[in-house]
């Protein structure tokens, strides 16, 4: 059955999940992963000309719409003062995509069984990359080549240092399928099964990620605060179990850990380095939030308006093509400086509007679309350093997450399982 006929009777074929599952599937082979996203495109374009209404009418796709004019009001609004106007127009268009995307996610997820083969596909597609990780841990090689010299890469290849972040986002819907198939003995073996090259990726941000998705599902699991505390201290201990057999056992967490430790000399200097000369990042985005505090710089114009903010002997300066640090590594400095008040007005508005969807929905719809909001939460946790929200990778990445969620919301209210799997 092709989209075209499957439209043309409203009908959700079985292979309709692997539209939304091709774009994680791909997502490692750098643009291929924008098939994925030209597939559900082409779906609402089929939609769209077969009948009309099909998804004006299913209210997850307004929901989607709303969420996402905020998104790309707040990048249209920095066009004004974008000091790349070129670079801003260009975000600004192909952020048009992303409405497609959701609205195609929504129309296939109305089906309740789609979502949870979808479901299932993407915490086996995640236990495979975490898998393909720890044969890289133990022999310096995965499916896509050999390990960096400080960290892993895993599927994502040399020289792509992604692996870590998207294990840490993608953790929910793994940990979540684990926890309905064998209960929290599965539940805890999937998270060590994760910890591992989490660690092992040398991104820190990643572990804090991880960190948050690990604390909501001890707290959904513990239902007490007393439990809760328990169990915590108990991951805590296993963590720092696990923290001093890597740090003994690998020379690239080991000089993760180096670093790390630069911050308790007690010294500015010493805790930019351990992270990454990050301070030096996010004063000159305060800089820039300051002077352009309206609409900011333009969406991904921080680069471009870097040196006029940074200080003499900024590590980011580059003089041989006038440009700085690519973003502001956090994800509210980073939507201040690059689209100013405005722009942090409408992502608020973005997120009550989705606070609102979730309080709408029915107790089992909210236990289906759990695993997705938690990635989302997690992807979006603001005491971290964040990736560029309004990138081609990570906001396709982000907005696939949100569209799982929009359209597992928007589902039949059929009865779910027990934690959303």
């Amino acid at each position: 059955m092709t989209i075209a006929s499957a439209v043309s009777t409203d009908a959700r074929p079985r292979w309709a999940w692997l539209l939304p599952f091709a774009l994680i599937f791909l997502f490692p082979f750098g643009r291929a992963g924008e098939l994925g996203t030209l597939a559900l495109v082409a779906l609402c374009a089929v939609l769209l000309l077969r009948q009309p209404r099909a998804l004006v009418a299913l209210p997850s796709v307004r929901w989607a719409l709303a969420i996402w004019a905020c998104y790309e009001l707040a990048a249209l609004g920095s066009t004004l003062h974008a000091v790349a106007p070129a670079r801003t127009w260009e975000t600004v268009a192909a952020m048009l995509r992303y409405l497609p995307l959701a609205a195609g996610i929504a129309w296939i997820l109305r089906d309740a069984r789609q979502w949870r083969v979808l479901l299932r596909a993407i915490a086996v597609l995640t236990l495979l990359w975490t898998l393909d990780a720890w044969m890289q841990a133990l022999t310096g090689w995965s499916v896509r080549g050999h390990a960096e010299p400080h960290r892993l890469t895993g599927i994502f290849g040399a020289g792509d240092p992604k692996i870590g972040q998207v294990l840490a986002v993608l953790a929910p819907f793994m940990l979540a399928v684990a926890r309905r198939w064998r209960g929290r003995a599965a539940l805890i073996a999937a998270a060590l099964l994760l910890l591992g090259p989490i660690l092992l990726s040398g991104s820190r941000a990643s572990w804090v990620t991880y960190a948050f998705v690990l604390a909501v599902f001890i707290w959904r699991e513990a239902g007490t605060w007393r439990r809760f505390a328990l169990w915590s201290a108990a991951a805590v201990v296993i963590g720092v179990l696990v923290l001093g057999v890597a740090w003994q056992t690998s020379t690239r967490f080991d000089a993760r850990m180096q670093r790390t430790l630069q911050a308790l000399k007690g010294s500015e200097q010493g805790l930019n380095v351990a992270l990454s000369f990050r301070l030096d990042i996010w004063a000159d985005a305060l800089r820039m939030i300051a002077a352009n505090p309206g609409t900011g710089v333009g969406v991904r114009g921080f680069r471009y308006a870097y040196p006029r903010y940074a200080s003499p002997g900024d590590p980011f300066l580059r003089d041989h093509d006038r440009k700085g640090a690519y973003y502001a590594h956090q994800i509210v400095l980073e939507i201040l400086s690059e689209s100013g008040v405005l722009g942090l007005s409408l992502w608020l508005v973005g997120a009550a509007l989705a606070l609102r969807m979730w309080r709408r929905a029915s107790a089992f719809v909210r236990a289906r679309a759990w695993p997705a909001g938690i990635a989302v939460l997690a992807a979006v946790f603001p005491f971290n350093t964040t990736l560029a929200f309004y990138s081609a990778w990570w906001g396709l990445l982000f907005w696939w997450l949100l569209a799982l969620w929009i359209g597992a919301l928007g589902g039949r209210a059929d009865a779910e399982p027990a934690h959303g799997a």
